[in-house]
């Protein structure tokens, strides 16, 4: 077999995977759309990237989302978190620059973690989160809040209580609001 035909065949391979990876994001995506929150205000400006992925008639925490096991915080990718300017999260700093927002659900309280990887899918092929504590750039504990209201997409959003902001996320029937202080 002649060198130009292997080269063809590789190529051709490559090509393939390729669209392959494309048609599965495309796909996966379908199900949790990609969303960007923005909060802007004086020389603050944070993103939030993340996809949302809906109820279904699902049992979401404690079953989908296991208790006290690390979560991506959305669905496909890890959720991307930027801030360029330092902010204070919870009476700690976290400097400026890009994250992945990571959580431990819990019954009662969550932890919500900024990791200084980011870029990554949220899970590993066994099914475990895919992130390493020990880039964990900051970790804060955030009380649950149970609501009457049922939210069927996964939600975050920024929300100014006076002087303060809030990083809200909702889904199901469970509420948690991280405080922010523009510095």
């Amino acid at each position: 077999m002649s060198k130009k035909r292997i080269f063809i065949i590789l190529g051709s391979l490559v090509l393939i995977v390729l669209l392959a990876f494309i048609a599965l994001s495309i796909y996966t995506k379908s199900f949790s759309p990609l969303e960007t929150v923005t909060f802007t205000k004086g020389d603050h400006e944070l993103l939030i990237e993340y996809c949302r992925p809906y109820k279904n008639d699902r049992v979401i925490f404690g079953e989908l989302i296991p208790y006290n096991q690390p979560w991506r915080t959305g669905a496909n990718e890890a959720t991307l978190f930027e801030t360029k300017k330092d902010i204070s999260i919870g009476g700690n700093i976290l400097v400026a620059g890009k994250y992945s927002l990571w959580t431990i659900p819990g019954e009662n309280a969550w932890v919500v973690i900024f990791n200084k990887s980011y870029g990554q899918w949220g899970v590993k092929m066994d099914g475990k989160a895919n992130f390493d504590p020990k880039n964990d750039a900051l970790r804060i504990p955030v009380a649950v809040i149970k609501t009457d209201n049922v939210f069927e997409q996964f939600t975050i959003a920024f929300e100014e209580a006076g002087k303060n902001l809030e990083m809200v996320m909702m889904w199901d029937q469970t509420m948690i609001a991280v405080p922010i202080l523009l510095n």
